[in-house]
């Protein structure tokens, strides 16, 4: 079951995602947000940005840590994520990565945020992932294989394909934790480096900075 969060839409979880890195305004947050593909990965609204961060402000996951003035361009408010502000990315992502739930897309939202977390808090995480699938994908087998022997195929291809989609899943995930397991994972001791050190590797830093606004 989703956790109900204090600010909800997966914009939310975005912009947490960059301003963990340094602080921004929202203009920068939807300028690095959209050159990182994030509406790629997630449902994004951009109209709603800057509702979505007065209200994390308001709930005291942002604060205000500043403003900005470049040129002759309004003053812009540059905002700086709290320590209730990390904890909730951190829950989210954990949640989004382990929990099979049926919501378009949540998946994939944790997956564009996992590097937040350790690789071996990622793993205990898929890992748990995969037993739920794989428990869901029983389930579903043995009801497709009863609901077969009563009706003709053209009624039961939907189950048959929803069981083909968590079959891919678990297979994906599967896939992916045997990497983790086997230290294949590409840069997987850069980025165990970076939850020790807390120092981002430079040409990664300028991966993560792409998109910034410089004028």
């Amino acid at each position: 079951m989703a956790k109900r969060r204090k600010v909800g839409s997966l914009l939310a979880l975005a912009v947490l995602s960059v301003v963990a890195q340094r602080p921004m305004h929202a203009y920068e947050m939807a300028s690095v947000l959209r050159a990182r593909g994030k509406d790629q990965d997630m449902a994004i609204k951009w109209g709603s940005l800057y509702t979505v961060v007065h209200n994390l402000a308001r709930h005291g996951l942002l604060r205000e840590a500043g403003s900005d003035r470049q040129g002759g361009r309004p003053e812009r408010t540059v905002y700086e994520i709290t320590a209730e502000g990390r904890a909730e990315l951190a829950d989210w992502t954990r949640e989004l990565l382990s929990d099979p739930e049926e919501a378009p897309r949540r998946f994939e939202a944790g997956l564009s945020v996992m590097g937040g977390l350790a690789p071996e808090e990622v793993t205990t995480l898929l890992r748990r992932r995969l037993d739920a699938l794989e428990r869901l994908v029983a389930a579903q087998r043995e009801a497709l294989e009863r609901d077969a022997g009563d009706l003709p195929r053209l009624f039961v291809l939907e189950s048959e394909y929803a069981l083909a989609m968590r079959e891919a899943e678990a297979a994906w995930t599967r896939s992916l934790l045997e990497e983790l397991a086997a230290g294949t994972f590409p840069r997987l001791a850069e980025w165990r480096a970076f939850h020790s050190s807390g120092h981002i590797p430079q040409d990664i830093a300028g991966l993560a900075e792409r998109g910034a606004v410089t004028d």
